[in-house]
């Protein structure tokens, strides 16, 4: 009896211990699988001076941006004076790192009226590449609003 006791009482415990080891070894997979997934998701995202060239950006910005926005992106280019509303101002990184890259790309790419803007600002989604665009963002987050999106 005291052996049959034994036996039972060890069979418990390898039995608590697995379970209590596999919930654990559960926990550590389960935590490590979120850890992986997450640095892949960050991985992922690629800020706009990954995707673009800024000097690339700054040449087209000068062909397709200026004569609203400006030389500086002040949003006081030589038809902003005939324009209603006038075009943002891109220098302002206060409110230029609120808008993310692909907010950016879609009101370049589509035009303004796409994301409840101004129908004035074109569409050049059929003029400039989609390389070209993310110049653009990528010149004006390093030189005009020297900014990166912030999601807070």
């Amino acid at each position: 009896m005291y052996y049959t006791k034994k036996i039972i009482q060890l069979k418990y415990d390898a039995l608590n211990y697995h379970i209590i080891g596999g919930l654990e070894m559960k926990k550590l997979l389960t935590i490590m699988l979120f850890s992986i997934s997450l640095i892949a998701v960050l991985a992922s995202i690629s800020s706009a001076e990954d995707k673009g060239d800024a000097a690339k950006g700054k040449e087209t910005f000068n062909n397709t941006c200026v004569a609203c926005h400006g030389a500086e992106g002040k949003g006081d280019g030589v038809a902003a004076a005939a324009l209603d509303p006038k075009p943002r101002d891109l220098s302002n990184g206060e409110y230029v790192s609120t808008l993310s890259n692909e907010h950016l790309y879609k009101v370049i790419n589509e035009g303004g009226a796409s994301v409840g803007l101004s129908p004035l600002m074109a569409s050049w989604g059929g003029v400039l590449s989609e390389q070209d665009i993310w110049n653009v963002i990528a010149y004006i987050r390093q030189d005009v609003c020297k900014c990166q999106y912030d999601a807070n």
